[in-house]
């Protein structure tokens, strides 16, 4: 009511996103950030009635780059459109996908335990040619295009695919490295070691210019806008199957989530 009554100061609202897991299109493996999902909380969070500033909890290890990029791009064209100042607070990790997001803020928090950067681009697999050959098993593949067997797990590594895959992981790095410096520009340290997929904690990173400072959520935004700010948490709706533990297939899935999540947490030792 008090916003409909005339000649009383208006209480700055901060809305906060959580952006918390794994980065990744789709719910494979059960709960994720993608564009998808994110796009309607961005959207409200950006559009609430006239936000002082918008707040990211982000609390992830990485995942997927194109939707890091393309949730990135989200948050930024709705900053921009909406001349909202994005902040930026960091959990335990804000690695690899995590930072992408982290740097789409105009102001990067963190505490002094935070895990930041591995600004850098990885592609995992195994090789079972030699498990298959001892057990007397022969791989068979027909294709018509001569790529259409890349890295095959189940065949010997070919020196011509890895080069290809280089070339792509190479670009991909590129496209991060280019958005960090957009973000960051000037703040950045030159420092050999920033963009090799090293990581640091929370004090080092801002001495890299990878974030602002030590800072924790509400004390920031008070001292920012006012001991009233107002913070409005806001998340992705759950469905009604959900929100009961009823949902037994989705059950399943986050904990395969939970435990490739977990494998991601482990490269930083969390």
């Amino acid at each position: 009511m008090r916003r409909f009554i005339p000649f009383l100061p208006k209480i700055p609202t901060v809305p906060v996103v959580r952006l918390g897991g794994m980065i990744a299109a789709g719910s494979r493996f059960g709960p994720t950030l993608s564009d998808a999902a994110l796009a309607p909380v961005l959207e409200r969070a950006f559009a609430r009635g006239r936000p002082a500033a918008v707040a990211l909890v982000v609390n992830s290890p990485g995942g997927s780059p194109v939707q890091s990029s393309l949730i990135a791009a989200r948050i930024r064209r709705l900053a921009e459109e909406n001349s909202v100042p994005v902040h930026a607070f960091v959990e335990d990790v804000a690695g690899s996908g995590g930072y992408w997001l982290a740097a789409a803020a105009d102001h990067i928090w963190v505490d002094e335990t935070s895990i930041v950067g591995s600004i850098g681009v990885i592609s995992a697999g195994f090789g079972f040619h030699e498990l298959i050959g001892r057990w007397g098993v022969e791989r068979r593949v027909h294709t018509a295009g001569e790529s259409k067997s890349f890295l095959d797990p189940f065949r010997p590594e070919r020196a011509e695919d890895v080069a290809r895959l280089d070339r792509v992981l190479e670009a991909l790095h590129a496209s991060f490295i280019a958005h960090v410096r957009a973000r960051r520009g000037a703040k950045l340290a030159d420092d050999p070691g920033l963009f090799t997929g090293e990581f640091w904690a929370g004090r080092r990173a801002v001495e890299l210019g990878l974030a602002d400072g030590v800072a924790h959520l509400t004390p920031k935004l008070k001292e920012l806008y006012g001991d009233k700010v107002r913070l409005v948490p806001l998340g992705t709706r759950r469905s009604l199957l959900q929100r009961f533990g009823a949902d037994l297939p989705g059950l399943g899935a986050a904990a395969l989530a939970a435990v490739e999540e977990r494998a991601m947490r482990a490269r930083y030792g969390l």
